[in-house]
């Protein structure tokens, strides 16, 4: 971690104030009028620090050093923090973590999305460690590890503290085999992911294709392996996922997730847009007579039909990206669900919903940059009911956040 308390002078520094924290983990300050955004800090703090210009009015400070630390600063529990690019909060208490969090949203979704009297946040957490249950690991020759901070150069590790218990032990086995002269060094990235008794590897990028017997090899090296897809218990719900599909990280609020999202909700007709393997899918087809659930991706399709099957024939699957689906839909449903990724619902998508003009829309955003944009279209015809920020990445700049609407 390039970060330390004061021991000394550095040459030419700027002493700045750190005003606050902004969307991608950083602290701003201004120097002469400028902005510089500093690394590893929090507001309240006085800090010393190089500075580099990135474009007209920012700056970026480096080399930081702290002269006055804020009463929520903490000892990072990793060994790597600041060295992996994995997280960008250990520094700070879990409970002013979550705090600056709900000042991110509040202030983005003002200031890009025009919200300036958004409804009081409810705040959802969960254990702060040990909560990953996937992760993308990287392979350069005979290292393993995470990206550093804004590169592609590599953090070698042999454990990871926000991840499960299982994807730790995958972790120490893979680094130790990585460094054996039949590890294939062509291979780049590799994904693991667990239920906490299955692991399932998938192999992201590869200079050239990954024979069988390497999963071999992985299979004896990791009793747990599992070839092909995997179950996952979540919800009162059991879900095959298969490689490649897409499934919250977070393993500790999968239920909280969807209880905020759908909870008490029901009717005749749900549409679930993005609905990956069918996480909102299955709980929404307890409570309303008939839902549509729309994805795009294959190996995702494919798991939705196949859990779809296994709770009725009140879903309705269907291939496509979800701004197609909307604009064949003629009759409004009673909900709307979206849970787009970090590109938001988009321009088309975001049309289409103010052309049907559903009683009620449901939100789950995962860049409040894009949910700032997307609701100050939809606020035209829509009144924003609640927020909820369900802290589903712990020590990281991301955040996760639930928002109900209902027709004006």
């Amino acid at each position: 971690m390039n970060l330390k308390l004061k021991d000394g002078p550095s040459p030419e520094p700027s002493v700045v104030e750190i005003e606050k924290l902004v969307y991608g983990g950083d602290g701003l300050a201004r120097v002469n009028g400028q902005v510089v955004l500093v690394p590893f800090v929090l507001p309240g703090e006085s800090v010393r620090t190089q500075t580099e210009r990135v474009k007209t009015g920012l700056l970026r400070g480096r080399d930081a050093e702290i002269v006055v630390p804020a009463a929520d600063r903490v000892t990072p529990s990793c060994e790597y923090f600041g060295d992996c690019g994995g997280c960008q909060y250990q520094h700070s208490s879990y409970e002013a973590q979550v705090q600056h969090k709900r000042s991110i949203l509040l202030e983005t979704l003002a200031r890009l999305g025009s919200i300036s009297t958004a409804p009081e946040v409810k705040i959802i957490t969960a254990e702060p460690w040990n909560y990953r249950n996937r992760v993308q690991l990287h392979f350069d020759g005979r290292k393993m590890g995470f990206h550093r901070p804004g590169s592609h150069q590599l953090c070698a590790i042999d454990h990871c503290p926000i991840s499960s218990p299982v994807i730790n032990e995958v972790i120490q086995k893979l680094s130790v085999a990585s460094r054996q002269n039949a590890w294939p060094d062509f291979l780049r990235s590799l994904e693991v992911f667990t239920n906490e008794t299955d692991v399932q590897l998938n192999v992201l990028e590869s200079d050239r294709p990954v024979a069988a017997r390497f999963f071999e090899w992985c299979a004896e090296l990791i009793p747990q392996f599992a070839p092909g897809s995997i179950q996952y218990r979540a919800v009162d719900q059991t879900f095959r996922i298969s490689g490649g599909s897409f499934f919250q990280v977070n393993r500790f609020l999968h239920d909280q997730l969807v209880t905020e999202s759908i909870g008490g909700m029901s009717g005749k007709s749900a549409v679930d847009l993005y609905a990956g393997v069918g996480l909102f899918t299955l709980p929404l087809a307890k409570q309303f007579e008939k839902v549509d659930a729309v994805e795009r991706g294959g190996h995702a399709f494919g798991d939705l039909q196949f859990n779809a099957r296994s709770v009725g024939a009140n879903i309705a699957s269907e291939k496509g990206s979800a701004e197609d689906y909307l604009r064949r839909l003629q009759d409004a449903p009673q909900l709307v669900l979206a849970d787009p990724p970090r590109t938001g619902l988009g321009k088309d998508a975001t049309n289409e919903l103010l052309r049907l003009q559903a009683p009620n829309v449901v939100i789950i955003s995962c860049d409040p940059t894009t949910l700032a944009r997307d609701l100050k279209k939809l606020l035209t015809v829509y009144h924003l009911d609640s927020l909820t920020l369900i802290d589903l990445f712990p020590q990281t700049y991301h955040l996760e956040t639930i928002a109900k609407l209902t027709l004006l």
